[in-house]
């Protein structure tokens, strides 16, 4: 995966960002949208996984078969959003290993502020997908990046239903070795960090919350 950031615009991704976007959709709806959006977004985002071979017998006769290699790839949720993606990836991928970072956006600076923190063991043995909805400022995705580099992780890759242009060019300036696979890259963000047109709150909008 060589380029900073992938648009995925696959029809069906887009048609389901769109009904996501309206905001007459249902917390039911939106919630099941992301776990069906995920996946699709999981299947470009995994793409580069390393594959051996192993021998398998068909009904009719031996062969060499291609099978994933290497350790189980770690998915590393952004609570409390991050979660929508990871319910949908862990049915495409459940043997993946699974961390959890906890930030909260200081609403005064915008800055993160950890909470929690929690990843498996040997991330420099594994294809590491860290996930966020919205990538926005950016700030929360760097400091998640920060800290499961600081755990070992080489190989990592960012994935988010929205990015702004402002936190894509955050993420390129503070780790230029993370690829971003994203559904859209919106106009820009408000002054109190939103992005625009953008879908709201993605957390209060699968969660119900206000």
């Amino acid at each position: 995966m060589k380029e900073h950031l992938t648009i995925v615009r696959h029809p069906l991704v887009q048609h389901k960002l769109t009904l996501m976007r309206q905001k007459e959709t249902s917390t039911a709806v939106f919630r099941q949208l992301l776990r069906e959006i995920s996946q699709l977004l999981a299947y470009e985002v995994t793409r580069e996984l390393p594959m051996t071979t192993r021998t398998i017998e068909t009904p009719l006769q031996k062969m060499d078969a291609p099978v994933l290699a290497g350790r189980k790839l770690a998915l590393v949720s952004i609570l409390r959003a991050g979660n929508g993606l990871l319910d949908g990836m862990l049915e495409l991928i459940p043997s993946a290993r699974v961390g959890f970072v906890g930030l909260y956006r200081d609403e005064a600076t915008l800055k993160p502020v950890q909470y929690y923190f929690k990843v498996p063991e040997r991330l420099d043995q594994r294809m590491n997908i860290v996930v966020d909805p919205m990538l926005a400022t950016g700030n929360s995705s760097v400091a998640a990046i920060d800290l499961i580099k600081q755990k070992g992780a080489r190989d990592i890759r960012f994935m988010c239903l929205l990015a702004a242009p402002e936190g894509v060019e955050r993420m390129r300036q503070a780790h230029p070795d993370v690829p971003i696979v994203t559904a859209a890259l919106d106009e820009r963000l408000t002054d109190k960090g939103y992005i625009l047109p953008g879908l709201g709150d993605a957390g209060d909008r699968m969660f119900g919350t206000k």
